[in-house]
């Protein structure tokens, strides 16, 4: 039992360490040319799942301690990303399963897992996107990233997901997450994310979501958890049951697409008018 606890507590404190090399080091995910055809044969072959980059193997019992301590520190300090990061990993499977199946029986969500598109100031063109007209996705998108001081690279690689392709699937979603926020009109305040995190709860069924949604609100001030309650989480829940599924739309693609129009495409509804 002790090299196990052993062997936990190492995976934790590599978690909270410096990220290592992004999988793929640049625009797409590793496997994404091998993820049909011959990949589907090798895979076959040996019956393993193919590693990727960044992965550290664990028992289940190591993925139960991750998640327990994780969560511990998620709650206690909800922006150790490096923690909520963990504990999506080690608890999501199922959700994550359900997830790729979504974006499997998808035209578009099923382009974007045979392509593995990745999200970083490497594969952006943030200087281009400055230059789109006002009201644009992608003008909001980096409007968003610079009011909030916030970066594309700020985004924790999958380390604790065995199977590569689910792997990429908890990528991308960990991914668009600014943009979840840039569609919503969210800030990146405590407020501000515990509403994004209502939202993916119900559309994702992530239970690091779940977790996020039900115990941010441990940080607010009584104003802003009225706030919260009032308007911003019924809010939340009609638009995470009203829209179609966020991991199947491109939007590295419609950058150029008015953000009201990519809106009504998803059925993300107006955010009622909130004073804090």
């Amino acid at each position: 039992m002790l090299p196990v606890l052993r062997s936990g507590a190492r995976a934790l404190r590599a978690v909270s360490g410096r990220p290592g090399p992004r999988p793929g080091g640049g625009s797409v995910w590793p496997g994404a040319a091998l993820s049909h055809g011959a990949g589907e044969e090798a895979a076959a072959q040996d019956n393993h799942y193919r590693p990727y980059q960044s992965h550290i193997d664990s028992s289940p019992l190591q993925k139960l301690l991750l998640a327990s301590g994780s969560a511990l520190m998620a709650l206690y300090n909800p922006y150790r990303h490096d923690m909520v990061a963990v504990l999506a990993e080690t608890t999501g499977l199922p959700a994550i399963q359900k997830l790729r199946n979504r974006m499997q029986n998808h035209p578009e969500g099923n382009q974007i897992l045979q392509e593995r598109p990745r999200i970083s100031t490497s594969t952006l063109d943030l200087a281009s996107l400055r230059e789109l007209p006002e009201g644009t996705f992608g003008k909001e998108y980096v409007r968003f990233l610079d009011v909030n001081r916030v970066t594309p690279d700020s985004r924790m690689p999958v380390k604790f997901v065995d199977d590569e392709e689910l792997a990429y699937v908890i990528q991308r979603y960990r991914e668009v997450h600014d943009f979840m926020h840039t569609l919503l009109g969210m800030p990146t305040n405590i407020l501000g994310e515990v509403a994004v995190k209502w939202f993916e709860a119900v559309q994702t069924g992530l239970p690091m979501c779940i977790l996020g949604a039900v115990f941010g609100p441990l940080h607010l001030s009584a104003r802003n958890i009225q706030v919260l309650v009032t308007d911003l989480i019924p809010w939340a829940v009609r638009c995470g049951r009203s829209a179609h599924c966020v991991m199947n739309f491109y939007y590295e693609n419609r950058w150029e697409q008015n953000l009201e129009s990519l809106r009504e495409e998803i059925g993300i509804l107006p955010c009622p008018p909130v004073q804090t």
